[in-house]
């Protein structure tokens, strides 16, 4: 699956990778998780066994596929594009092998036009394979982590050591207080609640006390939504007014 993306923060999707496990608490009510049981059920060839029902919903499974058909498909975009890659999955799952790592950075190198987004849940994992690789790094690449609440926000550690072009944190869905969290090496936040029928509810509070951390260390600040059933309803405004901050690449 690839193409133009809804998702505010970027313009396209691109999944090289699709299944995925559940790691942590943020992962409870994933919206690819969702969305690929029901390709799953429509017999859709990469999303076969990948997730599997438990109770009233469906479950990840921990089963991946490579999906080398749609390696090239950012070869083909001739507009420069925002690229988040591995929507529907995380690249830097522990039983995807570097070598096919590898093969997405290939294409990221030969498509120099984009930015891509790469965002992981394993940072530790994504950081293992920048020094492995012991190349220079990509301009055109950004590195994220997703951090839900405070239970998780040792994954900063594991960013803040990647170099990139950018760092950026995903508070989304945005579960608890994160507390007091080390920005100085970050440049880019997005901070969004869960939406959906189960959806968690998310706390103005939290969002304060993140925004007030990207202030101090300049840090650029996107609201992404506060959520809930009915994510249109509650809308996108924090202290009234959207908040679109975009970072300025600056590689270190």
């Amino acid at each position: 699956m690839a193409g133009l993306s809804d998702i505010e923060w970027t313009d396209a999707t691109w999944n090289p990778v699709s299944g995925c496990r559940i790691i942590s608490s943020g992962c409870t009510n994933c919206y690819a998780m969702r969305m690929a049981a029901r390709l799953q059920a429509m017999g859709h060839e990469n999303y076969i066994g990948t997730t599997r029902k438990s109770g009233n919903r469906h479950v990840w499974t921990g089963k991946v596929h490579l999906n080398d058909a749609v390696l090239k498909t950012p070869l083909t975009w001739r507009k420069p594009r925002l690229v988040f890659v591995n929507s529907m999955s995380d690249l830097f799952q522990d039983n995807i092998p570097f070598e096919f790592v590898e093969k997405v950075w290939a294409v990221m190198a030969a498509s120099p036009i984009h930015t891509f987004q790469v965002l992981t849940k394993q940072p530790e994992r994504m950081l293992e394979f920048l020094q492995q690789r012991k190349k220079l790094p990509l301009h055109n690449v950004w590195l994220g982590t997703s951090v839900e609440d405070q239970a998780v926000t040792y994954r900063i550690r594991d960013l803040a050591k990647c170099t990139a072009a950018v760092r950026f944190i995903s508070f989304e869905p945005l579960i608890g207080s994160v507390g007091l969290v080390d920005l100085k090496k970050i440049h880019w936040a997005i901070v969004g609640g869960e939406s959906g029928p189960k959806s968690r509810p998310i706390s103005n509070v939290w969002v304060e006390e993140i925004y007030e951390q990207c202030e101090t260390h300049n840090v650029a600040f996107f609201f992404k939504q506060w959520g809930g059933a009915n994510k249109k309803k509650t809308g996108r405004e924090f202290r009234g007014k959207t908040w679109d901050h975009m970072p300025e690449p600056v590689f270190a």
